[in-house]
């Protein structure tokens, strides 16, 4: 029984690919900036962040405070191709503008600014290459329902061609999140179904052509916990990677409740993988072929610069816009009255069911906080040289918090 994540705490919709002897997978950032973290592996167990897709936080959009909550950047696909890296997602504050693409010779950096898609709304794009080279976008349309498809020019986000949809899912609820992965002859569809919460689960469908018509897979969805008790719930949102040796492996995310019914979670979405079997050329899950050992994920931060480490992000902000590093942190303090206290917030992500931390103030006033987001969370301040405990509740939690960060 799978139970332990490879990314914990946070990393929802993964999405990997693998170039030579390494993975690289990308997940899902919402409001937080930078956006969508990418790591590495040469084991698909252990991971290390290389980096960030989108760091830009116009692109991002999400406004400061908690407007800007399970806002920003939704589902990423990351692929690579004829030696670049390619990231499609989608920024939901400027839907409006389309599916957006960048690219990258390293994924480490630097991606280019990304370009729009025009006319692709929706959520969850996916990048696939035709046999013939034609660069294929395909995502989770809004009108009309269904997974649609265009042939595009990733360079300039141009559309070559009509769109089309190929697939509205097997009947359950919310069919999205489409990967398309080409093995042997054929195109398979892997697509999210039933909702991202406790009805979340995989399903497949495959054709002789990444256009279509697909199949329907006779055992969907075919990863699913849903009315178990499992202690990983929700999984979903899959992507699949061949590896090196010709065997094939599932990342999906899925979250670990905790407490009497109806139960909570309080790490957000997580990564877990999978193996994958082929029987009658479909895919069958393997939950326990990859065995995750627990690992110590402590870490001590003294902020001697040049920069920041990469895993610290902020809502709606660059923190380079308002932390500085060298001799120490300091963060600015808001500019005007018109900026809420946690509009300005230096964020790492929780990794672990339990666990402490510490801050050395050596001057000035600061708060060390937990955070569902700017309306709820609860800290301890240091003010004016005066100790005091917080807890903040601006309200219910907004619909799907639990769902898409560390809360």
């Amino acid at each position: 029984m799978a139970t332990t994540p490879i990314l914990p705490g946070f990393h929802p919709d993964p999405s990997i690919c693998r170039a030579g002897d390494a993975y690289y997978l990308a997940s899902s950032s919402f409001e937080y900036v930078p956006g969508v973290p990418i790591h590495r592996s040469t084991d698909l167990v252990s991971w290390e962040l290389v980096g960030h897709a989108i760091a830009d936080a116009d692109i991002v959009a999400a406004p400061p405070g908690a407007a800007g909550a399970s806002s920003g950047i939704f589902a990423p696909t990351l692929r690579h191709h004829d030696g670049r890296f390619w990231l499609a997602t989608t920024s939901i504050r400027r839907i409006g503008e389309g599916q957006l693409v960048a690219h990258a010779e390293d994924p480490s950096g630097p991606w280019s600014t990304p370009v729009f898609v025009p006319g692709t709304l929706g959520i969850d794009p996916d990048l696939a290459w035709d046999d013939d080279g034609t660069c294929l976008l395909t995502w989770r349309g809004f009108g009309p329902p269904g997974i649609h498809q265009v042939p595009i020019d990733p360079e300039t986000g141009a559309r070559l061609g009509e769109e089309a949809v190929v697939w509205q899912g097997t009947g359950l609820a919310d069919t999205e999140g489409p990967h398309l992965l080409q093995r042997g002859g054929w195109w398979y569809l892997v697509v999210a179904e039933g909702g991202t919460h406790l009805g979340h689960g995989v399903s497949v469908a495959r054709s002789r052509s990444p256009r279509g018509p697909f199949e329907v897979h006779p055992g969907n969805p075919i990863l699913s916990h849903r009315s178990t008790h499992h202690p990983v719930q929700a999984v979903g949102h899959a992507d699949m990677v061949e590896r090196p040796d010709g065997t094939w492996a599932m990342v999906h995310l899925g979250i670990r409740q905790a407490g009497s019914h109806p139960r909570f979670h309080v790490l957000g979405r997580e990564t877990f993988v999978a193996g994958v079997e082929w029987v009658d050329e479909w895919p069958v899950v393997v939950e326990d072929r990859l065995d995750v050992p627990a690992r110590d994920r402590s870490w001590t931060d003294a902020f001697a610069g040049p920069a920041l480490d990469p895993r610290w992000v902020a809502p709606s902000a660059a923190p380079a816009s308002f932390a500085r590093v060298g001799d120490g942190l300091r963060l600015d303090r808001c500019r005007d009255a018109a900026e809420a206290e946690q509009d300005r917030v230096l964020c790492a992500r929780t990794l672990d069911l339990g666990w402490d931390a510490a801050a050395e103030v050596a001057a000035g006033d600061a708060c060390l906080s937990v955070r569902v987001d700017a309306s709820h969370w609860y800290g301890v301040e240091l003010v004016a040289g005066m100790a005091r405990a917080r807890a903040p509740h601006g309200g219910d939690i907004p619909p799907g918090a639990c769902l898409t960060r560390p809360r």
